[in-house]
């Protein structure tokens, strides 16, 4: 995971350069949507803080997996429960702190490095996460459908039944639950 990001801690500018670079490649920003959409798919961003990462590297594909790292400040570090929800799907979670240096709001000539017109530099603590993905899990993703546990799911099904509060019905008790399990069972 620790390939060159902050490797001199300066690289403040690299998510910057990163963000260019997806938005001047629509095979990357392509890859990036579909990557996010599993993320969206597991109910992530339902856990504390994930909704407010960052993308600073990636998506790096390789022919079967895309890999893509996240930044969160130390203080809003996510919710490990929510990494744990792509374990299942064959998905790496990795987490590592780093520090990063980035420029100082400049509001008197003190803000400056002496000598020059670039901003001090301060350090601060970040939670980076880097997420590898399988290329398949994102096409099921894409297609409408996921096989779990040797079950063919219909998100789109999965998607009506919400809309018409189906899922408050079959969670009022866990017999009615357990019911529910065994008629789908039954239906396969």
């Amino acid at each position: 995971m620790d390939k060159e990001i902050f490797k001199n801690h300066t690289d403040y500018w690299q998510v910057a350069d990163n963000i260019r670079n997806i938005y001047m490649s629509n095979g990357s920003l392509t890859t990036l949507l579909d990557f996010e959409r599993v993320l969206d798919e597991v109910d992530i961003y339902a856990f504390k803080n994930w909704e407010i990462g960052e993308l600073v590297a990636g998506p790096e594909i390789s022919k079967y997996r895309v890999a893509c790292t996240f930044m969160w400040p130390e203080k809003l570090m996510p919710d490990p429960r929510g990494g744990r929800r792509l374990l299942p799907f064959d998905c790496e979670v990795n987490y590592m702190k780093k520090d990063m240096k980035i420029p100082v709001r400049i509001d008197d000539p003190s803000d400056y490095q002496p000598g020059t017109k670039k901003a001090k530099l301060i350090t601060k603590p970040v939670w980076l996460v880097e997420i590898v993905m399988p290329k398949a899990l994102m096409n099921d993703i894409r297609t409408g459908s996921i096989e779990m546990e040797d079950q063919d799911i219909d998100l789109d099904e999965l998607d009506q039944a919400y809309e018409q509060d189906l899922d408050d019905e079959a969670n009022s008790s866990e017999a009615q639950a357990q019911d529910a399990q065994q008629s789908l069972n039954q239906a396969q």
